[in-house]
């Protein structure tokens, strides 16, 4: 079964399903993939696009979470780096072992954390990814050659797992569906139906198709992220808030400011988080922040006391020191922290998530992060067996291979996020003589006709955030290709010119809070 939009809308419209899903981002293609490869009939709507929200906004980090060590979560960061062993098996394409270096500046430090570490290491048993160790200075300045040399007296280095998070959920999408799972993005849900008492249903809108159909499961899960409480809501008028979104940013910088292939990690910033300097395809990703909030959106903005609270941070670890005119894009996202009933700061807030069942039946997974989305979706899963009265069957998604599973990996080919697929992508673009839309990165038309005829790429910024994340990588590039991407993909949709001129109009609304001005 392929990724096909209107093949799935008119599954979900017509069938009858053992499990639905509310949600496209990490959680709820978890618990697809899930629910499919035990051999469930599984539905999904997402309002939005697949991971459009903070699935997509991350640190590209599947981490075991060094700072949960240091907050004395044993229990979070055994899980955690677990799931980051199982995450690099199951998926080598889009998941790879990356060393950070702590630099130290104090004759403690090294040995302080170089401790720590070892534990971190004893944690994650056989699924460890190489031991930690303390190294020289001259063996920090090899390995990040622009870190700041004042007082540095060596460093210790780690190991920890990186990956694309919107290719990833992209990847979990198909292999749901070919699994059988019918999966439609923007279909935003309306209502809940109920019978005696009990959610048998939900109610949807079709944004693209614009039209209103019922679907039908014997188990229902809400896996809305930080808008998990809308459907909470939906079910029970009177129901508590149940999450805390804390919002977190990024900033993009020249591959220059962090040239080697190890990424730093900033043990204790002014606001006592961890920051990280991560090199991610050809750019650097530097963040994050976590600042409380009360609004929710799918497309937060940074503001910019976040943005100098991490250029100033970054800059104490680096010689040459980024400033605002060296962001290439920023980017924030919201966490959906499950709500421990306290106000104030959110650092140390708990990751861990948690399944709630409602009176009525419906299941909701609150809270957790990337790395242990395989754990939330088996749990979700797990209850809706019980729910549903569903035939209990074992969860199978340990070992199971992700879309495009491809061993031994060319990290230096841009085009190695897709894995087995790679292959036909390149065969096209040479059939074709095709040359890339910019010279900043790879990005050639067979892969813009790819994302709409196999990866449910429905709009402009689908495809410039998501399937490709030229968005991410330099937003002024990104804006610059938009007319011509815009174009390919009118015609491979069957969209006219009215079609590309709301998609360029909706596309520079989006793509002006990536720039910093």
């Amino acid at each position: 079964m392929q990724m096909n939009r209107s093949e799935s809308i008119i599954d979900l419209k017509e069938e009858q399903f053992d499990i639905l899903i509310i949600g496209g981002g990490a959680t709820g293609l978890g618990a697809a993939v899930d629910a499919a490869s035990r051999g469930y009939k599984v539905g999904l709507l997402e309002g939005d696009d697949f991971a459009k929200g903070t699935s997509s906004k991350s640190t590209k980090l599947a981490h075991g979470g060094v700072r949960y060590l240091q907050n004395g979560d044993i229990s979070l960061v055994i899980e955690a780096l677990r799931e980051r062993g199982l995450l690099c098996q199951n998926a080598p394409h889009l998941v790879k072992n990356l060393g950070f270096v702590i630099p130290s500046y104090d004759w403690w430090n090294s040995p302080f954390y170089g401790i720590g570490l070892k534990i971190y290491d004893l944690m994650a048993g056989r699924l460890g990814l190489g031991p930690s160790e303390m190294i020289s200075k001259d063996e920090v300045l090899d390995k990040i050659p622009n870190v700041e040399t004042e007082g540095l007296r060596g460093g210790v280095l780690y190991h920890d797992g990186q990956f694309d998070d919107a290719r990833l959920a992209i990847s979990l999408a198909r292999t749901a569906t070919s699994n059988g799972a019918s999966l439609a993005n923007y279909c935003k849900v309306t209502g809940l139906v109920k019978e005696e008492g009990h959610v048998v249903g939900v109610t949807a809108h079709d944004t693209i198709g614009n039209s209103n159909f019922e679907v039908r499961a014997k188990a229902i899960i809400n896996c809305t992220g930080v808008f998990a409480d809308d459907i909470l809501q939906m079910d029970n008028p009177e129901a508590k808030a149940s999450i805390r979104p804390s919002q977190g940013v990024h900033i993009v910088l020249d591959k220059s400011f962090l040239p080697g292939e190890e990424a730093i990690m900033v043990p204790h910033t002014t606001d006592g988080r961890v920051l990280f300097a991560v090199p991610w395809h050809d750019v650097v990703v530097v963040g994050t922040t976590d600042t409380p909030l009360n609004e929710r959106s799918n497309d937060p903005v940074a503001t910019e006391e976040e943005i100098d609270f991490i250029l100033e941070n970054a800059g104490h670890y680096m010689a040459k020191k980024p400033t605002k005119k060296d962001i290439l894009s920023t980017f924030a996202g919201l966490r959906p922290l499950a709500a421990d009933g306290e106000e104030g700061s959110t650092k140390e807030v708990s990751r861990h998530h948690k399944v709630l069942v409602s009176p009525t039946g419906l299941i909701s997974v609150l809270g957790g992060k990337w790395t242990t989305y395989r754990k939330m979706g088996e749990d979700a899963i797990d209850n809706a067996i019980i729910v549903g009265a569903l035939p209990p069957r074992k969860c199978q998604t340990e070992n199971l291979p992700i879309h495009g599973f491809e061993t031994n990996a060319d990290w230096s080919d841009p085009l190695h996020v897709y894995g087995t697929v790679r292959k036909k992508i390149r065969k096209r673009i040479k059939r074709h003589k095709e040359q890339s839309l910019s010279e900043n990165f790879e990005l050639y038309p067979a892969m813009i006709r790819w994302a709409v005829r196999k990866e449910m790429a429905m709009t402009l910024e689908d495809m410039l955030s998501r399937r490709h994340r030229a968005l991410l990588f330099d937003a002024k590039e990104a804006r610059r290709i938009a007319p011509e991407v815009a174009t390919i993909m009118a015609k491979h949709l069957g969209k006219e010119e009215d079609w590309i001129e709301a998609e360029l109009a909706a596309f520079d609304k989006i793509s002006s809070d990536y720039l910093v001005t």
